[in-house]
């Protein structure tokens, strides 16, 4: 397969991002106050997906982990434009197989049914036009549907590998009933759902042996209950009431720990154990499983995590998504996530989102300079004292 680079993405005129551009690496971190326009990147991205790849609707966006907003709160609609724009604005572009493409896609957003309409779209590969239509073509298209996964003009290998790519796209949110499996994950996705389910049969296809040594996907198994520090091992089996209450709802597979402090004979369910545990094997579940996206998003990742713990994952989940060539946009606000990161390896990206006079989003990427290295603070602290900024204006 080839190997597939993001290089630029454009976003106009979508909610507070009336005019946002950045280039992505394999992972991407973007840091800020509440408020500051980070999960409407992530949606924005998702809209983008779903325009590229199939259509843009309430279906289609929820698949994707999008919130459902109003058609009016789509669009930008700060005080001081004083001409609206009629279309959302996207452009993606990416690098695969020494060609340079681009995306180009103008929305306009529901009025009578859900449906957002294709005002233009286009394709260029080295600079060269491949394909386009916009209202003004003479050939009568569906405006409700995209045409990059369908137009013959886009049918080689190279265009059917890029929708694969960003065609499964998802916003993931996980959360601690459904990792540990006694609610139904509203978006079921293969092989996590959004919010994390089916996270037990995730595990259990990457729990595997290779020469005699037990292995978690690409790791062995030895360094990844050093993340689970009390564990002495775990496993996928079904539910039994010996180790789970009949009274609790489940999944008809079940994540099994083991504690080494307790006896060999003791063993207890996701449901008891630390919800830090269920998110160290969340993470990195997505990070190397063969059938996960290889470009998605988490909102919050570090949730339920000591901030030391995050810290050491972020490390190891860098590595595990750099290896699989995988692309992945993420947002913190714990500030210990940041010293996981080794922003001297240009896959790895760190952006600050703040709000302008006019409250339009701005991104900005923080990189490794001679000022930051003279101030000889880990990347924490720098946050925290307002250096990078990405911080709240508190009195």
């Amino acid at each position: 397969m080839s190997i597939m680079k993001l290089k630029k993405i454009t976003i106009k005129n979508f909610k507070s991002l009336y005019d946002v551009s950045f280039d992505p690496g394999r992972v991407n971190v973007f840091i800020g106050a509440n408020g500051s326009g980070k999960s409407s990147i992530l949606e924005a991205i998702g809209v983008l997906s779903a325009a590229m790849t199939d259509r843009v609707n309430a279906v289609s966006l929820q698949r994707k982990g999008v919130r459902l907003s109003t058609s009016a709160l789509y669009k930008s609609k700060f005080l001081s434009i004083t001409k609206e724009s009629k279309t959302v604005d996207f452009s993606l572009e990416w690098e695969m197989n020494g060609h340079d493409y681009e995306y180009l896609n103008y929305l306009t957003v529901p009025k009578d049914d859900d449906a957002w309409k294709y005002f233009a779209e286009s394709v260029t590969c080295d600079g060269e036009a491949v394909y386009g239509r916009s209202n003004r073509s003479s050939a009568q298209l569906n405006n409700k549907i995209g045409y990059f996964s369908i137009s013959e003009a886009l049918s080689g290998a190279e265009y059917v590998e890029a929708a694969k790519y960003i065609g499964d796209y998802g916003i993931y949110q996980p959360d601690t009933l459904t990792l540990r499996g006694t609610v139904a994950d509203p978006v079921q996705t293969n092989p996590i759902g959004l919010n994390g389910g089916r996270l037990a049969e995730a595990i259990n296809d990457l729990i595997h042996e290779e020469d005699e040594d037990v292995m978690f996907g690409s790791m062995f198994m030895e360094d990844m209950l050093e993340l689970i520090d009390w564990a002495s091992g775990f496993r996928v089996s079904k539910p039994k009431k010996t180790i789970l209450n009949p009274g609790i709802p489940t999944t008809q597979q079940i994540i099994e720990f083991r504690d080494k402090y307790l006896k060999d004979t003791v063993s207890f369910t996701g449901y008891d154990a630390s919800e830090g545990a269920l998110y160290v094997l969340f993470m990195l579940s997505l990070a190397m499983h063969e059938k996960a996206p290889k470009m998605f998003a988490i909102d919050s990742f570090d949730h339920a995590m000591n901030p030391r713990l995050a810290r050491r994952v972020v490390e190891v989940f860098c590595n595990k998504i750099i290896e699989e060539n995988k692309t992945v946009f993420m947002t913190t606000h714990n500030p210990l996530v940041l010293d996981g990161l080794d922003l001297s390896n240009d896959d790895i990206r760190l952006f600050t989102t703040d709000r302008n006079k006019q409250g339009y989003v701005e991104v900005r990427r923080v990189q490794v300079s001679e000022k930051l290295l003279k101030l000889d603070q880990p990347l924490s602290r720098l946050w925290i004292n307002g250096v990078l900024g990405g911080v709240p204006e508190l009195l």
